[in-house]
């Protein structure tokens, strides 16, 4: 963590939840807790194996993951 009075911190997780809310919450009604949590870790999963980025090359955050790892390990 970083010195008292630093945000950055908070970036990352705070760049995730703005994602999270306008990408899945936003205009969704869930009637259960259970529903609410389902989609919550639908989400991520689609967030970390499915979502394209460009800033990465066209490749899904675990994609870029495993070749930055084999590239290392090579």
């Amino acid at each position: 963590m970083s010195r008292k009075g630093n945000c950055y911190d908070n970036a990352v997780m705070e760049n995730f939840f703005g994602h999270l809310k306008a990408e899945m919450y936003h205009g969704e009604t869930f009637t259960t807790v259970e529903e609410f949590t389902t989609a919550i870790n639908d989400y991520i999963h689609w967030y970390n194996t499915t979502r394209l980025q460009q800033r990465l090359k066209g490749l899904t955050p675990m994609q870029y993951r495993s070749q930055t790892l084999e590239a290392s390990a090579a």
